[in-house]
């Protein structure tokens, strides 16, 4: 028996946006693509506490709401490299605003996280 997928709520621009970019590493994949980290390789040396795996499927579901594209090169072995799509450009200015947000908080949400971490290993 297969399950069924319910449709998610897309009710406004954050549903829709937190659809898309849900996913741990998504924004930082977007981000380094752009600055021009392409191979599948070096996305997994700029991003090591993410397994190979996991970043294979972030990276097709970013193709899949085609904010990245994929070239794949007849060689062997297969050559990939990913881009930004106009679409994915788009996005860019956001995650640059967020990332400038977290620098500028970094100590109280730095602190706060810890906190949090303690709290929940101690119960």
């Amino acid at each position: 028996m297969y399950e069924r997928k319910t449709m998610p709520n897309l009710n406004c621009g954050l549903d829709l946006i937190g659809e898309v970019l849900y996913g741990k590493w998504k924004m930082r994949l977007l981000w380094f693509i752009n600055e021009g980290f392409q191979r599948p390789s070096e996305l997994q040396r700029k991003i090591p506490d993410a397994s190979r795996r996991v970043l294979n499927v972030q990276l097709k579901e970013l193709e899949s709401h085609e904010l990245v594209g994929k070239v794949i090169y007849p060689v062997v072995p297969p050559k990939v490299e990913y881009y930004l799509t106009d679409f994915g450009k788009s996005l860019i200015p956001v995650i640059g605003a967020i990332g400038e947000w977290g620098d500028q908080h970094e100590q109280r949400l730095r602190t706060l996280i810890e906190k949090n971490i303690r709290a929940n290993t101690d119960s």
